[in-house]
């Protein structure tokens, strides 16, 4: 029982924990399902996987034969810690989603892989690289973030799907069907029908694609500026 509250055991769970939660910091502040507590959790459990690993099995398995390491000094410390590379991929995976072309999530996936590399690396006592690959993690995360989206707008991986719905006069909706078209070129689908509480109004949608975030302001000012009496218009950003 003595290693059970071994101080240096404490310390490297400890550890574990807090640079789980930067990581998780980061993914919360952006509004991921996988945050705080999964890349806590995910961290500090590798860590205690590698704890047991190297620490919890003094004996090493041989055929038939079981050998004592304190007789031999031999020991199979990466038996239990190399499974964790392949359940990692099972939480990783219920991250990804995808909807249509586009797939959401692998950023998630993959910041939850190297939280349970930092967990390990801390149970193994390596301090030094599991702080070095935390600050380096959430680096890329930020700054790369920053420079897709101030030198690389128009990529592919930027596109989102939206879907416009305007209330307006039945008279308008050819100046609606207009200025949606003439703003937006990846039209997926465009419906206009009467109100049939009122058919002087009609109901306005519009499904499009789009990588333009000045996209949607641009196109409701249009719509609001344009079109004499709109009675209401709704922009939905359908993924994130």
């Amino acid at each position: 029982m003595e290693s059970f509250f071994n101080a240096e055991f404490v310390i490297r769970l400890f550890m574990a924990l807090a640079l789980g939660f930067l990581l998780g910091l980061e993914r919360e502040l952006t509004n991921k399902y996988a945050g705080l507590r999964t890349h806590i959790l995910v961290c500090l459990g590798a860590c205690i996987f590698t704890l047991m690993s190297i620490y919890g099995f003094p004996t090493f398995a041989h055929g038939d034969n079981i050998i004592i390491d304190n007789a031999t000094g031999i020991r199979d410390t990466s038996r239990v810690a190399a499974q964790i590379v392949t359940g990692i991929g099972f939480i990783g995976a219920g991250t990804v989603l995808r909807n249509g072309p586009m797939v959401f999530g692998l950023t998630t996936a993959a910041t939850l892989w190297i939280a349970a590399s930092i967990g390990m690396a801390c149970g193994a006592g390596m301090y030094g690289i599991a702080i070095i690959a935390t600050v380096l993690a959430v680096a890329v995360l930020t700054l790369i973030r920053i420079f897709e989206r101030q030198l690389l707008p128009s990529g592919g991986k930027h596109i989102r799907r939206c879907k416009i719905t305007v209330y307006c006069d039945s008279n308008d909706t050819r100046q609606v069907y207009d200025l949606i078209f003439e703003r937006v070129d990846n039209i997926k689908d465009f419906t206009s029908k009467k109100l049939i509480e009122n058919p002087e109004k009609s109901k306005v949608t519009a499904i499009f694609d789009f990588n333009n975030k000045n996209l949607m302001k641009d196109l409701y000012n249009d719509l609001t500026t344009n079109i004499a009496k709109p009675v209401s218009i709704t922009l939905q950003e359908l993924n994130d």
